[in-house]
């Protein structure tokens, strides 16, 4: 019996040796640091898109931006006569400036020959109206042809320097010529864009267009008013054309 014992006790201590040792050995377990959390992925950056090249300015600004600039000469001197006789044939086809323009600007014109109108009906630019126009003593001026750039106007801006012949070529140029009510191109007498403009807003563009193709071709100049008015009416419109 004590002979059991004695083995019972040495085998037990042999395990107790054994786990022992097993424990010693045993390798901690290592706790390795995670890697940090990522971030929310930021979209790339995005590079400026390049700004549109500013558009070229229209005929018609580019043209009065080289019109020079200078304050109104005196009107000693000015009379009508000095651009020629009144609705002068200076294209030589026959037929005066005035009946030319009346047939361009009226329609269902009614003629007497070749050349004179008798009969039509304007739509006028100034007043976005239709008036009739019948030839008589009467009535012929319900419809009056304008001088676009008033020649008063012409004289004090350079036409003064002119000879005589570009000065009437001034005054019967198609360019420089439109049919209008006459009540309303009476209202207008010599002034410039500074001092009157069209009744009908959406005509003002093509207007003061015009004065800037006259004043081109004819080398005249603009004031400063003049000038400014007319670049006011044609912010409204940049890519104006000239006519």
């Amino acid at each position: 019996m004590r002979k059991r014992w004695v083995a019972a006790a040495f085998v037990a201590a042999a395990i107790l040796t054994v786990v022992v040792v097993a424990a010693c050995d045993v390798t901690p377990a290592v706790t390795l640091p995670l890697p940090p959390a990522a971030s929310p992925s930021a979209a790339p950056p995005v590079s400026p898109r390049p700004s549109a090249a500013p558009r070229p300015p229209g005929p018609a600004v580019a043209a009065l931006a080289a019109l020079p600039v200078k304050g109104r000469a005196p009107k000693t001197g000015y009379a009508r006569a000095q651009f020629g006789p009144a609705w002068a044939d200076t294209d030589h086809d026959g037929c005066d400036q005035r009946n030319q323009v009346l047939g361009r600007d009226l329609t269902v014109v009614v003629k007497r020959g070749r050349c004179v109108v008798v009969t039509g009906l304007l739509h006028d630019p100034y007043t976005d109206t239709s008036v009739p126009f019948i030839r008589g003593a009467l009535t012929s001026d319900d419809v009056q042809i304008d001088h676009v750039v008033a020649l008063s106007n012409a004289w004090q801006t350079g036409a003064q320097a002119l000879d005589v012949y570009q000065r009437e070529l001034i005054a019967t140029d198609p360019l420089n010529l439109l049919a209008v009510n006459g009540p309303t191109n009476q209202s207008k007498g010599d002034g410039d864009a500074a001092t009157w403009l069209p009744p009908a807003k959406g005509y003002r563009c093509a207007y003061v267009a015009r004065q800037v193709a006259v004043k081109t071709r004819y080398k005249l100049w603009v004031t400063p008013a003049e000038r400014d008015a007319i670049a006011r009416v044609l912010t409204d419109c940049p890519g104006q054309a000239l006519p």
